[in-house]
């Protein structure tokens, strides 16, 4: 018997009586730029403009598409409806991403709110008894129509650590199984141990019903998820009211407000990643600690010290082998399940509409918003140049600044295309690419655990990596200098990891939107900022940031200028990563042109603005922004001040950077910039933003003509080489028996190349869930594997029925591919009597 799969083995009934649908499909429509095409003369951007608009209706989307109105919506779409007509429409086309998660986000504030209510979620308990109420598998296959698969665990299921830590999740994701009964024992134990009692199938305290607010999004299937989950805490006891909001209105309330305000105690959360993310050590600290994030909400999370402790551990990455940190993570997710102050749901297979007419390389985890080359790649498929409309659900949704500005993804999206990196994630690997440097040289100390994979960049050990005295490890606020190795650690100080980065001939060559060259200053000035906003005697000092800066100062062991010609830094860092790549782009210190931080650094520092929105909160002045709001009346007078003054934000240390009359130059070419464009967004990437209109809820962006490389640079990222696996084998077993499996790995129906496989690797479980064999398939010939179980090993599993899960890992897409089979094993048939023979 034949069993086929994609990478989910998502299987959609599109119409009732309607053949079903595997998904995802072939490969569409090929990416080829049209010819003739003159690579050596278009620089940057090939499109001329992208115009932003806000429109939340999905549904809506595929007739855009059609009449020409819009040509791509850069919002994951989970909806059948939309599906079918997306696939049936001779205009409209689609991509996949597998990075979306949904989630219930716990406010546990407590124990009480300033109102004096009680907040159940404030305990332990009652969050981690959600996970058994909830069922996952209803909300996968009934809400979002099959385009989700369940989620327990900080561990995206699309992503390689699920894959090395299947046999961790499979046994926790049974300890969480959906189990209604057990739910409401515990919330029935917990709740009377906080003095409520159960009254007519409510629960009362104090005389009065004890209340829950779920904050609900409306944009997409959070809506029924959010009722869904509002009718089960119903169900259970509590009044529930439910307050439906748009992205724009929850942020105010979830993520920018005070958690102990009582405005919310359950959020239908969502996140993407925008890259493959081939090192998930550091979501516990992400989503977990008040390390994560410096809003209100993060910073009321109380975890219990061990996952505080091994959070810590795996954002610094402090293990010495590969084992020791399969270890954390496991002991960590178990914690983290037990924690729950977020509740995971499911991960959504997302489409990305488009028009036939247009290309761009979606990426595979953060698919089309999420992707950092989509700039770097988008264009029409008959022409160079042109306008190109783009829909959003939200524009403008938080203050845009470079410091501790907006996180949505639809203005990140927008903020991606205006900068440009120093090294860009391969949208297919998650590996990074070199951007801006010519060469990377990584060196690990012996017996760390770190691989190299590309040819750009080379990787070495040592017994030991001493820090030069010369280098850079601290910041001295008072004296506005920085502090060097030697000076802290006079006895000396080794490292787990020196990055010694070459950046590209002419890098201070360049030039910023408003016309100024880049300068050392604007490297210089983003790395002071790192260590004033955590010394609390400064006036940056921000709280909230203190928590993710020991992180740093902990793994942190400075840096050091080797040269300006070609731009040479040289890091010495204990943090490391499981892929060489990833180190350098940790490791690579980003830029941000200091006359535009400048202004924010003195209005923050007079207490007129912050660049967080928890110091906003804390000072009761307006989050920082510079593309609009009050915040431009600030930053205007400032300029004007810096402009007559000559005003350089740590002067003493940053003008040995800056070259002669820089200062003026600076700030008058920010001063035309903002006369000629209204807001004082200043970068570097193929496009600038040239309008902004908040009211309307659009923005303009427009190909940066003096872009220094050519329009082809990123065009071979086309489409990912995802394998597609069929697994064959037996149904039925008798005990006493073998058995054979067969695993076809191909693409397109042609055999996978071998070399192109990283592992094959098999899960056996029994009829109760437990992991019984785990193992590897054996290749056997072109695109064919083979898994082979003697007696023995099938004689553990017992009577029963019984699945055998393969997981495929690929060196070309860093997303494992899932095929299972279910089988019986069945007691030995008894042979025929007197050795008579069976008749046909």
């Amino acid at each position: 018997m034949m069993r086929k799969t994609g990478f989910y083995l998502l299987v959609l009934g599109l119409l009732a009586g309607a053949a079903i649908l595997l998904l995802p499909p072939a490969p569409q429509e090929p990416a080829a730029l049209p010819e003739p095409f003159d690579q050596a003369e278009r620089r940057g951007a090939l499109v001329d403009e992208v115009v932003f608009t806000q429109e939340a209706d999905a549904g809506k989307i595929a007739a855009l598409i059609e009449t020409g109105t819009h040509h791509v919506f850069a919002q994951g779409v989970t909806s059948a409806t939309v599906f079918r007509r997306l696939r049936d429409s001779e205009r409209a086309a689609y991509d996949f991403s597998y990075g979306t998660a949904g989630e219930l986000a716990v406010n546990p504030a407590g124990p009480r709110f300033h109102n004096g209510e009680i907040n159940p979620f404030h305990h332990r308990e009652l969050r981690e008894a959600l996970n058994w109420l909830i069922n996952r598998r209803h909300i996968a296959e009934e809400i979002y129509g099959g385009l989700a698969v369940p989620r327990w665990l900080p561990l995206n299921t699309a992503f390689p650590d699920y894959a090395r830590l299947a046999d961790v999740a499979r046994a926790l994701e049974l300890r969480y199984a959906h189990d209604p009964e057990r739910a409401r024992a515990v919330i029935q134990r917990e709740m009377e141990r906080l003095g409520a009692r159960l009254e007519q199938g409510s629960w009362m305290l104090e005389g009065k019903p004890v209340r829950l607010i779920v904050l609900i999004r409306t944009e997409d299937e959070r809506r029924q998820v959010g009722d869904y989950v509002a009718n089960l805490l119903e169900e259970v006891g509590f009044r529930v009211e439910r307050r439906y909001r748009t992205a724009e209105e929850a942020s105010r309330i979830w993520i920018a407000g005070d958690p102990y305000a009582g405005n919310w105690h359950l959020y239908t959360g969502g996140w993407i990643s925008t890259v493959i993310n081939r090192d998930l050590a550091g979501n516990l600290s992400d989503f977990y600690t008040p390390r994560g994030r410096p809003e209100p909400l993060w910073q009321v999370y109380a975890p219990e010290p061990e996952l505080d402790e091994i959070a810590e551990r795996l954002q610094r990455r402090d293990y010495a082998s590969w084992d020791e940190r399969q270890t954390l993570m496991a002991r960590g997710l178990e914690l983290a399940m037990e924690d729950s102050v977020r509740i995971w749901l499911i991960d959504q297979l997302n489409l990305w509409p488009r028009s036939r007419d247009v290309l761009l390389a979606v990426d595979l985890a953060g698919g089309t918003s999420g992707s950092v080359l989509w700039p770097y790649t988008i264009r029409f498929r008959d022409r160079v140049g042109g306008r190109l409309v783009i829909a959003t659900p939200g524009l403008l949704t938080e203050p845009w600044n470079p410091v501790a500005g907006s996180n949505w993804i639809f203005d990140t999206m927008i903020i991606r295309s205006l900068g440009d990196s120093s090294l860009l994630p391969d949208p297919f690997t998650g590996l990074y690419w070199p951007q801006r440097i010519e060469a990377a040289a990584v060196t690990v100390q012996e017996g760390v655990p770190v691989i190299r994979t590309l040819d750009w960049l080379t990787l070495d050990t040592a017994p030991e990596i001493p820090v030069p005295a010369d280098t850079w490890i601290a910041w001295d606020g008072a004296g506005g200098r920085f502090v060097t190795a030697g000076e802290q650690h006079p006895e000396g100080i080794t490292a787990r990891t020196r990055t010694v980065v070459r950046y590209e001939p002419g890098y201070f060559q360049r030039h910023w939107h408003d016309g100024s060259p880049v300068s050392p200053a604007d490297i210089i000035l983003p790395w002071i900022l790192t260590f004033e906003r955590a010394d609390e005697n400064s006036p940056l000092y921000d709280r909230s940031y203190a928590p993710t800066f020991e992180v740093f100062r902990r793994h942190f062991r400075g840096w050091r200028l080797l040269s300006l010609d070609p731009l040479t830094i040289e890091i010495y860092s204990d943090q490391i990563y499981p892929d060489a790549e990833w180190i350098v782009a940790a490791r690579t210190p980003g830029s941000s042109p200091w006359h535009t931080l400048a202004l924010g650094i003195m209005a923050e520092s007079n207490g007129e603005l912050a660049f967080s929105s928890a110091k906003a909160d804390q000072l009761e002045v307006n989050w920082l922004s510079l593309v609009g709001g009050p915040s431009l009346r600030v930053l205007e007078r400032h300029l004007r001040e810096a402009q007559e003054s000559g005003a350089v934000p740590f002067a003493a240390t940053l003008q040995g950077f800056m070259a002669e009359g820089e200062v003026a130059a600076r700030y008058q070419a920010l001063t035309d910039w903002h006369r000629l464009r209204g807001h004082f967004w200043v970068d570097d990437g193929p496009f600038y933003l040239h309008s902004v209109h908040p009211v309307e809820r659009s923005v303009v962006i427009r190909r940066f003509p003096d872009f220094p490389d050519p329009a082809s640079k990123w065009l071979r990222f086309t489409r990912p080489e995802i394998p597609e696996l069929e697994l064959d084998g037996p149904l039925v077993v008798s005990a006493g028996e073998a058995a054979e499996f067969e695993l076809q790995i191909t693409l397109g129906g042609e055999p996978y190349p071998a070399e192109a496989i990283e592992a094959v690797q098999y899960l056996l479980f029994d009829g109760v869930g437990e992991l019984v064999l785990r193992g590897a398939a054996a290749p056997a010939e072109p695109g064919r594997w083979r898994i082979a179980l003697d007696s023995e090993q099938l004689a553990q599993l017992g009577t029963g029925a019984n699945s055998l899960e393969v997981a495929v890992t690929s060196r070309r897409v860093a997303l494992p591919t899932f095929a299972s089979q279910a089988f019986a094993t069945v007691p030995a048939r008894p042979g025929p009597p007197n050795g008579e023979t069976d008749r046909p």
